[in-house]
């Protein structure tokens, strides 16, 4: 049964229509075969070289009609797109639709030359209706998903929330559909059986189908569920550890979601992953005004103390705690001037500590900083004491998102500190190594 179907008396596509249109072609076939004869040529080999001389001169004329076709929409396609502003046409010629169109050309001659071989071979007829079906529909799939990538550049590539809205995945659902129809239209041609009947019949494998496409449907429905939410776009970085990502997001598709890690390494996720599990996005720090700063140095809690008169001295010349240490002191000493606490008894009244007045430090030392966010969080803290010291932690956000600048800032601003702390008459706890544990045994 021929896949097209004649609907009225002027329709060309169908079988008993192209008998008419191969008229031409069988008187020709009969007269090579009346010529053979004329030269005392068998009758079997007059049948085999006259229909095989039809069916290459068939072959010949579709291929020189497929190449100036070609040329012709080539041609026609540059010139309308070098006169347009617009990159619609470019991206078709990129994806080779004009020539999937061509290939039309082909496919509509051998479907109307059917019929040339009938008074010596009627097999071959149907042999030939199959194969320009068969062209039919290859060549629309071609067209089809040229067609429906082109539109999925052009989409990225003209609206400005294409990478917030990403339709990759639904391209693909559709070609994953066009795919499928395409196949049962293969079956229904080769082995002749009806489309209709087909899909009737689909339901009985439609659990094989369901494990065959799990992914692609998980996928889908990831995508429309991602898509929604926004939860993930071209260009975003994020961190999932579980699938050893860590890097940008460079492609999104229906099956997978790939990222460029910081090594170069590609990543691949499944889509449905992005739902069903944790992972960071790291947009919201790039579209803040900082990249945070959380780092905290251990401090040997014997190291402190209160501060001497000596030690007040020499921490009014810090610029940056001059007028903190005066103004602290000027009102210590009016607390203990009220309880009458006597200036050598510390227990008894308030004193200002080496590590109170660090804090400070640090707290004016960032304030002048301008690589940080005065906006933003700003804390210097103290955390729980533990065996290995005093935590004191810097909580504030840099300007510079930049991986490499941020990093950089980071380290000038911990130099910085580690340089001045002995200032303080402070000692940053570290685990004993095997060199001190041996000049530990010299004394």
């Amino acid at each position: 049964m021929s896949l097209f179907r004649c609907f009225d008396n002027k329709c060309h596509f169908c079988v008993e229509c192209t008998k008419n249109e191969s008229i031409m072609l069988k008187e020709l076939n009969l007269l090579i075969n009346h010529w053979l004869q004329l030269i005392h040529v068998s009758e079997k080999w007059c049948a085999i070289i006259s229909t095989s001389s039809t069916g290459i001169l068939i072959v010949v004329f579709s291929l020189i009609l497929f190449l100036i076709s070609k040329k012709i929409l080539y041609h026609l396609a540059h010139s309308i797109s070098s006169r347009t502003k617009t990159e619609w046409d470019d991206i078709l010629l990129k994806f080779k639709f004009f020539s999937g169109i061509s290939h039309y050309v082909p496919a509509t001659i051998l479907y109307m030359s059917a019929g040339f071989a009938e008074p010596f071979f009627p097999s071959v007829d149907t042999f030939i209706l199959k194969i320009s079906e068969l062209y039919f529909l290859f060549t629309s799939i071609f067209t089809v998903n040229a067609f429906l990538s082109s539109f999925n550049l052009y989409y990225h590539k003209t609206f400005s929330f294409a990478k917030e809205r990403p339709i990759a995945g639904f391209i693909q659902l559709i070609k994953i559909f066009i795919y499928f129809i395409g196949l049962l239209i293969f079956i229904a041609v080769v082995f002749d059986k009806e489309l209709i009947k087909l899909l009737t019949g689909l339901g009985a494998i439609a659990a094989v189908l369901m494990l065959v496409f799990k992914d692609s449907i998980l996928g889908f429905v990831a995508s429309i569920q991602m898509s929604m939410n926004n939860m993930v776009k071209l260009g975003d970085w994020i961190e999932m550890p579980s699938k050893g990502a860590d890097g940008t997001v460079i492609e999104i598709n229906l099956t997978t979601v790939k990222v460029e890690n910081w090594d170069k390494t590609i990543s691949n996720i499944p889509t449905y992953s992005l739902v069903s599990e944790s992972f960071v996005n790291w947009k919201g720090m790039e579209q803040s005004g900082g990249r945070r700063i959380k780092r905290s140095i251990n401090i040997d809690m014997a190291s402190v103390r209160f501060c001497s008169q000596e030690m007040l001295e020499k921490f009014r010349k810090f610029v940056l705690i001059r007028e903190y240490v005066e103004n602290k002191q000027k009102e210590i000493d009016d607390f203990n001037a009220q309880l009458n606490v006597p200036p050598d008894q510390h227990f008894n009244g308030r004193r200002q500590t080496n590590l109170g007045i660090f804090r400070k430090y640090l707290e004016a030392y960032l304030r002048n900083h301008k690589m940080i966010n005065q906006e933003m969080t700003f804390l210097v803290r103290h955390l729980q004491p533990t065996d290995k010291g005093i935590p004191i932690e810097i909580y504030v956000f840099c300007t510079d998102k930049r991986w490499a600048h941020y990093e950089a800032v980071q380290a000038d601003i911990f130099d910085h500190i580690l340089a001045v702390i002995p200032e303080f008459d402070l000692s940053v706890y570290q685990a004993p190594s095997g060199r001190d544990l041996s000049q530990i045994g010299k004394h």
